[in-house]
């Protein structure tokens, strides 16, 4: 059995039963192929997400879960003003080391079909979008060199940091306004950093009902992945399922005249190169 270089965590159609997979045809994108009812068909993963090995058996994808379950979860670390554009369009000086904050692991969930619920402290007309790449850490560590951090990387894959405005403006802390629940939306797929190469290179948009919002690539990073992993690792153990939201590009909502705004049935998207796109539809709670 071989290594997985592009891993999807999914409902079969066969049994109903959840199940990790290995993508048989890694050229297509299959969180458009999810929303326009494309078959989508998977050598099933024997094992875990950290030391699953690809079988010959296929199966069909029935529905696509987040690539990380919450189980698997660790700790979801999220950078703020990443990205040389942003901070320009923000009006604000570059930061002169990585500013962190977190979500909680309910704050996980994935592609469509799974919706971004927008709670009812946060249906004000606020509400945004962030398109980001996401990294999930493969193993544990603490203290770890540049030279060695991307050695740490289980994969790659496309992230959103919704985030609530208004209650994130009222305070100096985030991670309250970007943790609510289903506000960390990731997927469709995790990509082996074989198959990606640099991380450095990726265009990343954001489309929001079909209008492209964010248009940026990873290169305009202030602080590059192999950064981050060092110095969030200095005294602290990155443990193996740690997710990371690298930071966005100009073109958040807030900052668009007239603004963008995540309503009630809007769809919004995240394309990376090499990843995919990730589709949600926005669904206000009603309680």
């Amino acid at each position: 059995m071989s290594s997985w270089t592009h891993l999807v965590r999914f409902i079969a159609v066969e049994d109903s039963q959840e199940h990790l997979g290995q993508l048989v045809d890694t050229v297509r994108d299959v969180g458009r192929d999810s929303v326009e009812g494309i078959e989508i068909a998977v050598y099933l993963i024997d094992g875990t997400l950290f030391d699953g090995r690809v079988t010959e058996q296929i199966l069909h994808v029935k529905t696509l879960l987040s690539p990380v379950s919450k189980s698997d979860c660790n700790f979801i670390r999220c950078l703020g003003l990443n990205y040389m554009d942003h901070a320009k369009e923000a009006n604000l000086p570059l930061p002169k080391a990585p500013i962190l904050f977190a979500k909680p692991k309910h704050a996980l969930t994935g592609p469509f079909p799974a919706a971004i619920n927008i709670p009812k402290c946060a249906q004000d007309e606020t509400s945004d979008y962030e398109a980001e790449l996401c990294v999930v850490i493969g193993k544990s560590g603490k203290n770890i060199k540049e030279k060695d951090a991307l050695d740490y990387v289980l994969g790659f894959t496309a992230s959103n940091d919704v985030s609530a405005r208004a209650l994130q403006f009222m305070t100096t802390q985030w991670s309250y306004s970007k943790g609510l629940d289903g506000s960390c939306p990731i997927g469709p797929v995790l990509v082996a950093p074989s198959a990606i190469g640099d991380p450095q290179t990726l265009s990343i948009k954001a489309i929001h009902n079909k209008e492209i919002v964010q248009d940026g690539n990873t290169r305009d990073m202030i602080f590059d992945i192999k950064k981050q992993i060092s110095y969030l690792s200095q005294g602290t153990t990155l443990e193996a399922g740690s997710i990371f939201l690298t930071g966005t590009p100009a073109g958040i909502g807030y900052f668009h005249q007239p603004r963008h705004v995540l309503r009630d049935g809007d769809e919004i998207s995240v394309y990376i190169d090499k990843i995919g796109t990730l589709v949600n539809k926005v669904r206000y709670e009603s309680w």
